[in-house]
């Protein structure tokens, strides 16, 4: 079964090496959307059918912790799979992170890494 996913990042080669990253991990994709800021994330989110979120914690306009935040409050996407990605090892965000039944990633992160974490979001036996 192929995913669709969405990456948001405000860098536009993060967003790239993600993705070329996850289909390196050899888990089949079908859509991959993109989006510079949470803002921009939410409106691909209300409009395409997703199967997993990436999110980047650190962006302008709106941070990957205020889009998860609003994810999660909204009925219909409360329980959409997301990994959160970032280079910050913050343990007090890490906790909010987990709190919000998300997943973390720290960057960088190679293929098996990210494939271990994202069956594991998507709730995978693997």
């Amino acid at each position: 079964m192929a995913i669709n996913i969405l990456v948001v990042d405000d860098s536009a080669v993060m967003r790239s090496m993600i993705i070329k990253t996850i289909k390196n991990t050899g888990i089949e994709v079908g859509e991959v959307h993109q989006a510079s800021n949470g803002a921009e994330g939410l409106e691909v989110v209300d409009n395409n059918w997703l199967d997993l979120l990436f999110i980047d914690v650190n962006m302008p306009i709106m941070d990957g912790m205020e889009m998860l935040d609003k994810v999660r409050k909204n009925p219909i996407t409360m329980d959409m799979p997301v990994l959160i990605v970032s280079t910050e090892s913050n343990n007090a965000r890490i906790k909010i992170i987990d709190e919000q039944y998300a997943g973390f990633v720290h960057k960088p992160f190679t293929p098996e890494v990210l494939k271990e974490k994202i069956l594991d979001v998507l709730g995978v036996m693997h």
